[in-house]
């Protein structure tokens, strides 16, 4: 059976008129003798009013309910694109999570899918069906609604690429695929045609918005190949897949950069074992997420100045919770916004020389300086002044060669 998993986001199903193309797409590989497998998200701005909704009933809405609640724009979109291969003369109908059934574990609001049960859905293709299941969605062992947390209709999408042995995962979203850097912020980024799992792990941990970190993760640990294609426009898209089947020239495969991040500096903190614990563990207890971390120590040995970086709307909390930690001390807390992380990705990276220095120098020639450095196997992270954001990308993107289309 030659089964293609097909993933629409909120954007290609966001009214009628773009519901009616996606079942055009969805024929088409009906007609090229697919079984097709539909993953549908609710239509664009459905979630975020329903979250509303449940805002306005209660600041504490229980988390079971507002997975029922969250649940229900997929509902719709199913149905919507199920009713329309109907009326097209298909063979369709909508899966809800509960009616195949999608097993889930953990928590309400960020569950993780642990078991696909296929026997229906496999019985319905046979048939000759095409089905629309919804995603974002599960139902754990107490029979309950659970939602799979942000990106969740791409990991549902991938899960069940798994589970069925699908030739092919294609995730259709509004853009044409993964590109170089942001295309909003530089007119030469150009479309990559393929890129690995951990280049794309970190692109979208630093910012790439195509697709969440959690959903690749997935993929690369059950070996998904996925293709990131636009639903508006016959292109092919970007192929996400192990680093293996990618023959690449290029050092660096992306730029990314970040537009809301803020610096915390502590000077002259008393140098103890257990002190950096001191510091993060209030933070990470209040859901602020600590990035790049630089310590420096005295030559005395005795102090130590700890530079990270948030982001900006969690700096006044953060603030606040460094005076009243009474487990640290300090001579001073340095704050400064408007700075902006900017990272090269790439895995070729990993056996070319000389990458670190052509980066620090491509910036030093533009006079932009640089506050924090990061560094991983096939990533480097600077931290600069946010009014050089786009100098920077400007000048990296030409000197690692992205401006060549490929």
């Amino acid at each position: 059976m030659k089964i293609v998993v097909l993933k629409f986001g909120g954007t290609s199903v966001g009214t009628i008129e773009k519901i009616k193309n996606v079942a055009k797409i969805i024929s088409n590989y009906k007609k090229r003798r697919y079984e097709v497998i539909v993953v549908s998200s609710a239509m664009s701005g459905v979630t975020n009013e329903l979250i509303n909704k449940s805002n306005k009933i209660s600041k504490n809405f229980s988390e079971t309910e507002y997975d029922v609640i969250v649940s229900s724009g997929e509902q719709v979109a199913c149905s919507l694109i199920a009713g329309r291969l109907i009326d097209k003369g298909f063979k369709s109908r909508s899966w809800l999570s509960w009616q195949i059934p999608i097993i889930t574990k953990g928590p309400h609001k960020n569950s993780r899918i642990s078991q696909i049960n296929k026997s229906k859905i496999i019985k319905y293709l046979k048939e000759g069906g095409i089905p629309i299941i919804a995603g974002f969605q599960g139902v754990n062992n107490e029979s309950r609604i659970t939602t799979i947390g942000r990106g969740g209709s791409d990991a549902s999408a991938i899960m069940i690429a798994k589970f069925f042995k699908a030739e092919r995962c294609i995730i259709y979203t509004d853009v044409e695929g993964v590109f170089t850097t942001d295309p909003n912020k530089l007119k030469k980024a150009n479309k990559i045609k393929v890129i690995s799992y951990e280049e794309m792990l970190e692109m979208a941990s630093l910012g790439a918005k195509v697709m969440q970190p959690v959903s690749i993760q997935d993929a690369r640990l059950n070996r998904i190949d996925i293709e990131v294609k636009s639903s508006f426009i016959k292109k092919p898209g970007t192929l996400i897949t192990k680093r293996s089947n990618i023959i690449n020239n290029k050092i660096v495969t992306g730029i990314s950069s970040t537009q809301n991040d803020s610096k915390v500096s502590l000077i002259g903190v008393k140098d103890k074992p257990g002190v950096a614990a001191s510091i993060f563990k209030p933070l990470s207890k209040n859901l602020i997420n600590v990035d790049m971390v630089v310590q420096n120590i005295s030559a005395n040995g005795k102090e130590t100045d700890l530079t990270f970086t948030i982001k900006t709307e969690d700096l006044n909390k953060t603030k606040k919770i460094i005076e009243l930690n009474r487990n640290i001390r300090f001579r001073k807390l340095l704050l400064k916004k408007d700075v902006s992380k900017i990272s090269i990705i790439g895995v070729g990276m990993i056996t070319t020389p000389g990458v670190t220095f052509r980066m620090f120098q491509t910036l030093a020639n533009k006079k932009i300086n640089i506050q924090v450095i990061s560094t991983s196997e096939i990533k480097i992270s600077v931290l600069i002044d946010k009014k050089d954001t786009k100098k920077a990308l400007i000048a990296l993107h030409k000197e690692f060669k992205l401006d060549n289309k490929e």
